[in-house]
């Protein structure tokens, strides 16, 4: 193993977990996440993401400091002249906020974020393309803390990176999520097959993962699949997993883990979330990551895995763009005693005798066979057939809130969600 550098991080990495809605922050926080990211209603990269409002935004970062949690504001679209007017306002609003940290693209934003919200720490983004030691330290001279660089990189060219930039510049790193076959995600195809959806402006239609074919001028109608080893998706990327090279993030300097995935579930931000907070703890403890915790990333929404550019090309699937999916929610966990029975409420479908998995922050999932269902007047039930219904349930070890039960999906299941 290469001997650790100097990176002046004793504590370990920060795990950067993304959320998209207040419950999604709520399981971030409850599964391990050091800090969140998130978006208000304007200027965030997710404008379809359920993003919070100014009191929603005062809420989230109380809550995550009474929980020793930071929060970073994205602020990281690319704003047209005629929306620079509303920035001051809320650029003052998410410093009386009292957020950790604002996460910007444009130079232009950065420069107004410095007057408006001066004592909010600048993060940039890795939309403004970081990829040298050189523009890290022109950033860091105009008053950044911290770059979350490119993706493209590779893991050598971040410890070179780290090595010649200020000791208390921090970086940032993606290690997990869906990857954008634009350079960093600065992409026109959207706005350009649409006419109005503008990914730098948090409104992407994802025409990456759509299926072209190709038409010849003189057969109007005829389509034709375009093929590269055996699909049609050609533009479709795979999702990057690091969880088995943590020691080398860590190791190359890297400051910050960053989760992709404000758009995803509720149930992936916590099980994403508690799986890299247990693989960086089984590194900090001087083990190397558990099974347990690589075999949760396949549990997860998600297309074929690549390390993305840290070891070379990720390479495209270009087969199809839907997602695998290893595995189910069936139920939140509202409430349990110490015996272990449990208040619930239905995420989805399940009935009793199916074969579940009780997943906690605290250790490795239990698998146990759903029994004892009952709705909240005592009736027993053999199914939660309604959507969000409570119903009551002994689980196999006492827990707490916001545990998720699961239904794990066998190989002929798991094909495609």
């Amino acid at each position: 193993m290469v001997e650790p550098m100097q990176t002046g991080i004793t504590t370990g990495p920060e795990l950067l977990a993304p959320a998209g809605d207040f419950e999604k922050l709520k399981m971030c926080v409850h599964y391990g996440a050091d800090a969140v990211y998130l978006a208000g209603k304007e200027f965030g990269m997710r404008a379809a993401a359920g993003n919070f409002d100014s009191e929603e935004l005062l809420q989230a970062v109380r809550y995550c400091h009474d929980r020793n949690v930071k929060v970073y504001v994205t602020c990281n679209t690319l704003p047209r002249e005629n929306e620079l007017g509303y920035l001051p306002e809320y650029l003052e609003q998410v410093q009386s906020c009292g957020a950790d940290g604002l996460i910007i693209a444009d130079l232009g934003v950065f420069s107004m974020a410095r007057r408006y919200a001066p004592k909010v720490p600048l993060h940039v983004s890795t939309q403004l393309g970081v990829v040298n030691s050189e523009t890290a330290k022109m950033l860091y001279d105009l008053g950044a803390s911290r770059v979350v660089l490119a993706r493209e990189l590779s893991m050598v060219e971040i410890r070179e990176i780290r090595s010649r930039i200020p000791k208390d510049m921090e970086i940032e790193a993606f290690v997990h999520g869906a990857m954008c076959v634009s350079f960093s995600g600065r992409c026109l195809l959207s706005n350009y097959l649409t006419g109005r959806r503008d990914a730098n402006r948090g409104e992407c239609a994802q025409p990456c993962r759509w299926n072209y074919a190709l038409m010849e001028e003189k057969r109007p109608g005829e389509y034709f699949p375009i093929s590269e080893d055996g699909g049609t998706y050609i533009l479709n990327s795979r999702d990057m997993c690091m969880i088995e090279h943590i020691p080398e993030l860590i190791e190359a300097g890297v400051t910050s883990f960053k989760i992709e995935g404000r758009m995803k579930s509720s149930y992936y931000a916590a099980a994403v979330t508690n799986a890299y907070r247990h693989g960086i703890d089984d590194v900090l403890s001087g083990s190397t990551v558990s099974p347990v915790w690589v075999a949760e990333t396949e549990k997860l929404s998600h297309r074929p895995y690549s390390t993305g550019f840290y070891y070379g090309q990720p390479g495209q699937y270009t087969s199809d763009s839907a997602y695998f999916s290893g595995a189910e929610i069936c139920a939140v966990v509202e409430a349990c005693d110490e015996t272990g029975m449990a208040r619930l409420t239905q995420r989805n479908k399940f009935s009793v005798g199916d074969e579940l998995e009780l997943l906690t922050n605290d250790g490795p999932p239990v698998s146990f066979f759903a029994a004892g269902m009952r709705e909240m007047d005592g009736e027993a039930l053999v199914s939660t057939p309604r959507a969000m219904m409570e119903f009551t349930m002994p689980l196999p070890r006492p827990c707490g809130p916001l545990s998720i039960l699961r239904r794990i999906k066998d190989e002929t299941q798991r094909v495609r969600k």
